[in-house]
């Protein structure tokens, strides 16, 4: 819970200051890149993040990567901050919380939606079109396959649950059953 709420912070300080200066798209690319790289390089983090290695050598590496990004100065100095505050093992949850912010901005929101059997590409987008009206923004939507819902779709963006499975259909028929009895 504290490494969600610091990543948050480092997140919003660094899209501010992107934001300024019309970079907060550029910086959230760094970001993910830097977070794909921990995921497939684990050295990298160990590199990082290790207490036996000096700050010196930790803040070598954060540079050689800084320099092969070819990251303006305002991320490098950012990048080299969260080293030397002992932070560089929460960048890819800043990333996350950075590419929130990032959606927000633009006015995206994503979506899932479970069905019983995979969806075709014109239902995808009509169901899309459907969420984006529903809720004033643009839906990235993300689809899942469920066989226990029976049939019919569950469509989650945000807040908003749409259930249209049979599996909820008969579980409400059956509590109303239950109430005549």
């Amino acid at each position: 819970m504290k490494q969600t709420i610091l990543a948050k912070r480092y997140a919003k300080a660094i899209f501010t200051v992107g934001q300024e200066q019309k970079k907060y798209e550029e910086y959230g690319e760094v970001l993910q890149g830097l977070a794909d790289l921990y995921l497939s390089h684990p050295e990298v983090v160990d590199a990082l993040t290790n207490p036996l290695y000096p700050m010196d050598v930790k803040e070598n590496v954060m540079k050689g990567i800084v320099g092969s990004m070819k990251v303006d100065t305002i991320m490098g100095n950012f990048l080299n901050l969260l080293v030397q505050k002992k932070r560089a093992e929460i960048l890819p949850e800043i990333a996350v919380a950075y590419q929130t912010m990032v959606d927000e901005a633009k006015n995206i929101s994503h979506g899932n939606v479970i069905s019983a059997i995979e969806l075709s590409d014109e239902l995808k987008e009509n169901v899309q079109t459907i969420l984006e009206k529903l809720t004033g923004k643009k839906v990235k939507l993300t689809t899942s396959v469920d066989q226990s819902i029976i049939g019919g779709i569950i469509a989650q963006v945000g807040d908003l649950v749409l259930d249209g499975s049979i599996k909820t259909q008969l579980a409400g028929l059956k509590d109303s059953i239950k109430g005549r009895e």
